[in-house]
C-alpha cells in the first residue's frame, strides 16, 4: 500500500465549456478551470501551494499561479507522455500533500486542440534532430506511420487477427460513449447519440479505424484540487478518496509504437498499473461499480478490460457485448460520454467524472457506487487510479 492511499482526496473539480473554438487563449481556459475547481471546494485559490501538470501543458505553473493570485509554490512537477499522465498528476499531488510538501495541489490541463494546434495531425512536420524523442520517429515515419490513428491501426489489425474482433466490436464502445454523452449537457455531443449502423457507415481514417472510432479534438480546460483527508473535512464537497494511484512503463516501451515486442495484442504497461492498483487496495474487478476507460481510439479499450482482469485475454469483445458497458450493464464506462462523446482533454475530464460518480452527482449516475476505476492513455507510458467513498 502506498502511504498516501485513502489519506488524500480530490476535493474540487472545475472545467470550462468543451468546444471546437473557445475564442480565448489556453491560459484563460486554464485559469478559469482552476478557479472553478477551487470554488467547487470552497477554497480561496491563494491558498494553493502546489501544482502538478502534464509536460505537454503550455500553461506553465508560474504563469497560472500569477493569474490565480498565488504568491508561493512549494511543489511543482510535470509528467511526460501526453494522455498517459492524467492519473499520474493526481498521484504526484497525493504524494505531495501526504508528505507535507504542499497543502493544496492543483492539477490541470487546458488547450485549444481543435482551433489552435491539432494533436491528431501527425509528426510529419517534425524537424530532424539527434534528440532521442525525434530519433524515435525515424523507425516508423518512413513507412507512412505518421499519425496517432495510423499508429493504433497497427495494434487494432493484429488484435482483430488474433482474437476475431471486428469493426462492429469497436463500434460498440463508440455507441456506448455517445449514448452517455447524449444525456450530458456538458458534452460536445449532447443529445447526439449514434447507432452501430452510423459507426459502420462512417469513413475510414486509417483502416480498420473509422471516423467514429477516433476521439474528438477539443478546446477546453479541466482542473482538479487535491489535499489530505484532514483538510478535506473542512471543505465544501464530499471527498473523492484516492484509494490508490500508479504509473507503468513496460519492457521495450515506445510512445504509441511499441511494435517490437513478441506480442502486440495486449497493453503490458496497463497490466503493470492494474497489478499495482489491485495489490495496493486489496480490491479486484468485482469491486468496481463503474470505470472511466481511456478511449482515444476504440480498439485500445478492449484490451484494457483484459489487462485489469475483467475478462480473459481476447475476450474484450464478449465483455462489451449486449450493453454490458452501458448504464444498466455490469460495468458502465465513461458515463460522461468519454473522450469520444464529451471532450478530449487528455483524460482529465474522465477523472472529474469519476469524482462525480463518487459524489453521486453524475448525469448518468450508477447505483451504489463505492469504487471507481480510472485509466490513462493506452499505448504510452501510462497511469491509473481508483477513487472510493471509503476511508
Amino acid at each position: 500500500m502506498a502511504k498516501f492511499d485513502r489519506k488524500t482526496a480530490i476535493v474540487g473539480i472545475g472545467a470550462t465549456e468543451f468546444s471546437k473554438n473557445s475564442g480565448r487563449t489556453p491560459m484563460q481556459l486554464a485559469t478559469e478551470a482552476c478557479l472553478a475547481a477551487c470554488s467547487d471546494a470552497g477554497l480561496d485559490s491563494s491558498k494553493v501551494d502546489g501544482m502538478s501538470v502534464f509536460s505537454s501543458e503550455k500553461n506553465t505553473e508560474i504563469e497560472v499561479a500569477r493569474n490565480l493570485g498565488i504568491g508561493e509554490l512549494t511543489f511543482f512537477s510535470m509528467i511526460n507522455h501526453g494522455g498517459g499522465a492524467p492519473c499520474a498528476v493526481v498521484q504526484q499531488a497525493a504524494m505531495a500533500v501526504h508528505s507535507g510538501v504542499a497543502d493544496y495541489v492543483l492539477a490541470y490541463r487546458a488547450f485549444n486542440e481543435r482551433s489552435w494546434n491539432r494533436f491528431g495531425s501527425g509528426v510529419q512536420g517534425r524537424h530532424q534532430s539527434p534528440e532521442a524523442f525525434d530519433v524515435s520517429f525515424s523507425w516508423t515515419s518512413p513507412f507512412g506511420l505518421l499519425t496517432p490513428a495510423q499508429w493504433v491501426a497497427m495494434f487494432a489489425t493484429r488484435y482483430m487477427h488474433a482474437y476475431g474482433a471486428t469493426s462492429e466490436d469497436f463500434g460498440r464502445v463508440a455507441v456506448a460513449d455517445r449514448r452517455h454523452a447524449a444525456n450530458n449537457p456538458a458534452a460536445f455531443f449532447y443529445e447526439k447519440p449514434i447507432t452501430l449502423e452510423d459507426h459502420q457507415n462512417s469513413r475510414f481514417i486509417s483502416e480498420p479505424l473509422r471516423l467514429l472510432d477516433c476521439c474528438q479534438e477539443s478546446d477546453g480546460g479541466q482542473a482538479l484540487l487535491i489535499t489530505t483527508m484532514d483538510r478535506a473535512a473542512e471543505l465544501n464537497q464530499k471527498p473523492a478518496v484516492i484509494a490508490s494511484a500508479a504509473q507503468g512503463v513496460a519492457e521495450d516501451q515506445h510512445m504509441m509504437r511499441s511494435y517490437y515486442r513478441d506480442d502486440i495484442t495486449g497493453i503490458p504497461e496497463m497490466g503493470l498499473v492494474a497489478r499495482q492498483l489491485w495489490k495496493s487496495t486489496g480490491l479486484g474487478p468485482s469491486d468496481i461499480q463503474t470505470a472511466t476507460i481511456y478511449d482515444h481510439f476504440t480498439p485500445l479499450v478492449l484490451p484494457q478490460f483484459e489487462e485489469f482482469g475483467f475478462c480473459e485475454r481476447g475476450e474484450g469483445k464478449d465483455f462489451i457485448a449486449d450493453g454490458n458497458i452501458e448504464i444498466g450493464g455490469a460495468l458502465p464506462i465513461n458515463t460522461n460520454g468519454g473522450q469520444l462523446g464529451e471532450a478530449y482533454i487528455h483524460g482529465m475530464n474522465g477523472v472529474a467524472e469519476a469524482v462525480r460518480q463518487v459524489r453521486g452527482t453524475s448525469v448518468n449516475q450508477v447505483d451504489h457506487v463505492t469504487n471507481v476505476l480510472v485509466t490513462a492513455g493506452s499505448g504510452v507510458p501510462t497511469s491509473g487510479l481508483i477513487l472510493t467513498t471509503e476511508t
